[in-house]
């Protein structure tokens, strides 16, 4: 309340005058206040109106603007979804249709005009799904995986290669969650093959360039800077700070500088000629022997530091250098595209030459002579332009070699060795069909189907000769039986021995010599090659092979439809373990071909993969529509937090205007009452105070 105290009437006239307009400004201030807050609606509009409210009401909009781009994420990814859906719908409509026509399509009683008009309905319907992978949501391409930004599928000579990237781009909503917008590589309808995996260790060795963070360290756990200690002789320690280091370079010349420093102010000799260095995968420390006292030099951690044994230079069994022993432990460094060819071991004694690559209707040779590092060999391959893309692999030993281009099984990638070339595809261990190929990637991952187990159908005991799975017949008349087992069926090596160890068998015991016959891999193109000695006595046929027991090992080994060599002395075999990605573009032209061709087993093998593909698009399509109903449930209860949110905020910072109008009224007649009794006040006189 304005007021006028009693006493003012005996005070001087400023005081009076003074007191009386700070009780008015204050009435008035407060009026102010009231009146904001009816204009505004808003009973706190400034944090010093109530600090209390005001924290809970930032909290409060904190959460509804959170909740505002959480809105619009779950709308991008609505819409994301939805063309997803519905391209995975389409795709789906059209591989039903494809599988329907080689169902039809694969009985004996279609003609081949029938077959031909097909071919071309299915060129439509890979037309079709071209258009689909491409398509574009609110985001970008829905199947370029984590770049929406480029083009995911393009025509690449006789196939169609997959140039996305990454698993996808995903949305958040908060807490922790999140839906994808876009899918990645791992659908059919853009995969990149995952066959031709390095199976050579290129074993790196360290250089002074080699960065600490590309090797896995002495304990296999990467290498931790830190500061490490040295006692010499059972001396006191001296710290080294390698916190800084980077490089095996940096190690090297601070442990170096370190040791030299403790040298001069001791006036003792430490380092022996070759100093601190590295050998291989290790860093090598020479010590001087004393004289013959040969001291120990000895490296620690300190604290719970754990430099000193990541760099190899120390361990829990007491790790120390003297004269006789200056190695530490290997670091176990990994490739890097900068690794110099040189510094690995696993190419000891190899020139590296060139080797051959085939597929989409192309050949062509890479010449890796004169590479001098691993980005050097990546470069000259990928520039072959055959859809390929080089990585190193994920242990850091050895390169993989990914095909990118979806084609026909005529078109699918072989990597081969050039005759002469010190077996430089091998060497680099990228070579398609190796020794230690696994069969079970043959034939598009078929594998190699074989007899095993057969039992005579009239005893019921198992019977071997009914386990043959072809017999070999040799130019002098000599029949030789192989019987492939499981464990023989392995890798192409495992293959090589049973072949060979059961035709040396047979021979034998027919007494004729074991180098007769021969079974190798091919150098040069791929392929399985049997030979025999046609100097050999009574040699005057060709080498034949013959499937026995309805076993389809010889065809799914690539032996029969082989390149007989001119004296019928080579048998060499096809290539059975191509390489291409698994792709409904793959066998959808896999399908078309076999129409035109008229070849009633290959329309049977491409309806069967397409079947496979339409039950994994399904599924595909199943976890599309999951994420769909998660975002509509996350709207939904976002809508209702929302709600919640607002009422919060509108009850802790809303005017009650009720309250305001009636408490403005009231400010309005003290305002009145405070003004008339200010001017009664200062019209009285020491007179009116004397009467």
């Amino acid at each position: 309340m304005s007021s006028i105290p009693s006493n003012l009437g005996r005070v001087p006239d400023l005081f009076r005058s003074q007191s009386s307009l700070i009780n008015i400004a204050r009435t008035n201030l407060e009026m102010f206040r009231i009146s904001n807050q009816l204009a505004t609606g808003k009973a706190i509009t400034k944090p010093s109106d109530d600090a209390v409210k005001a924290v809970a009401i930032a909290a409060v909009q904190g959460r509804l603007d959170r909740a505002t781009q959480i809105a619009r994420n779950l709308e991008v990814a609505d819409s994301s979804l939805a063309t997803l859906d519905q391209a995975l719908s389409e795709a789906a409509d059209l591989l039903l249709q494809a599988q329907s026509i080689a169902s039809e399509q694969a009985n004996f009683g279609a003609s081949s005009g029938e077959r031909a008009s097909q071919a071309v309905v299915i060129e439509s319907i890979i037309e079709g799904l071209y258009e689909i992978a491409n398509r574009q949501s609110r985001v970008g391409y829905a199947f370029g995986g984590s770049t929406p930004n480029r083009q995911p599928i393009d025509q690449f000579l006789s196939g169609y290669r997959y140039r996305g990237e990454g698993p996808g781009l995903v949305t958040d909503l908060g807490l922790g969650s999140s839906v994808p917008v876009t899918i990645g590589g791992d659908t059919l309808l853009g995969k990149t093959s995952n066959r031709v995996r390095g199976t050579a260790d290129l074993d790196p060795d360290l250089t002074r360039t080699t960065r600490l963070d590309d090797t896995d360290g002495a304990r296999g756990l990467g290498v931790q800077a830190g500061v490490i200690t040295f006692s010499f002789d059972g001396d006191d320690p001296h710290e080294i700070d390698l916190s800084a280091a980077q490089t095996v370079d940096d190690v090297l010349d601070a442990v170096t500088a370190a040791i030299r420093a403790y040298e001069t102010a001791e006036g003792v000799t430490v380092l022996g000629p070759l100093g601190v260095s590295f050998s291989g995968e290790t860093l090598t420390v020479d010590v001087d022997d004393g004289a013959g006292t040969n001291p120990t030099l000895v490296f620690s951690d300190v604290g719970t530091g754990t430099t000193a044994q990541d760099l190899g230079l120390a361990d829990d069994a007491g790790l120390s250098f003297d004269a006789a022993s200056d190695a530490g432990l290997a670091l176990a460094p990994r490739l890097t595209w900068t690794t110099a060819i040189s510094s690995m071991r696993g190419l000891d004694g190899v020139t590296l030459g060139q080797f051959h690559m085939a597929g989409h209707g192309v050949a062509r040779i890479v010449d890796l002579d004169g590479a001098e590092t691993l980005q050097d060999i990546r470069n000259r391959i990928e520039a072959a332009g055959i859809g390929v893309r080089v990585e190193i692999n994920a242990d850091g030993t050895g390169i993989d070699v990914l095909s990118e281009v979806a084609t026909g099984a005529e078109g699918a990638l072989a990597i081969e060795e050039v005759a002469g070339n010190d077996g430089t595809a091998s060497a680099l261990g990228i070579r398609s069909l190796d020794d230690t190929t696994r069969l079970s990637d043959f034939n598009d991952g078929r594998g190699v189907r074989y007899i095993s187990g057969a039992v005579n159908p009239e005893t019921g005991d198992p019977d071997p000769t009914l386990d043959v799975d072809f017999t070999i017949t040799l130019g002098n008349g000599i029949e030789l039986d192989i019987n492939l087992a499981p464990d023989d069926v392995v890798t192409v090596e495992t293959l090589l021995e049973a072949i060979n160890s059961q035709a040396a068998e047979q021979l034998t015991d027919l007494g004729q010599p074991t180098t007769l016959f021969r079974a190798a891999l091919a150098d040069g193109a791929n392929g399985i090659v049997l030979s025999q000695d046609s100097s050999a006595a009574g040699m005057t046929g060709d080498l034949t092979i013959e499937p026995r027991n309805n076993s389809q090992a010889a065809s799914d080994l690539g032996l029969l439809g082989g390149a007989l060599s001119a004296d019928g002395s080579t048998l060499h075999g096809l290539d059975k373990a191509k390489v291409r990605p698994e792709s409904i573009f793959g066998w959808l032209l896999d399908l078309r071909n076999a129409l035109e061709n008229d070849d009633t087993s290959g329309i049977a093998l491409a309806g069967e993969s397409i079947g496979a593909a339409v039950d994994a698009l399904a599924e595909t399509r199943a976890l599309v529509g999951g994420y769909a109903q998660r975002v509509d449930r996350e709207t939904t209860a976002l809508e209702d937090r929302n709600l919640l949110d607002e009422m919060l905020l509108s009850d802790l910072q809303d005017a009650d205007f009720a309250q305001a109008a009636s408490r403005l009224a009231l400010l309005q007649t003290q305002l009145q009452a405070g003004m008339q009794t200010t001017g009664i006040l200062a019209s009285l006189s020491l007179l009116d105070f004397l009467a």
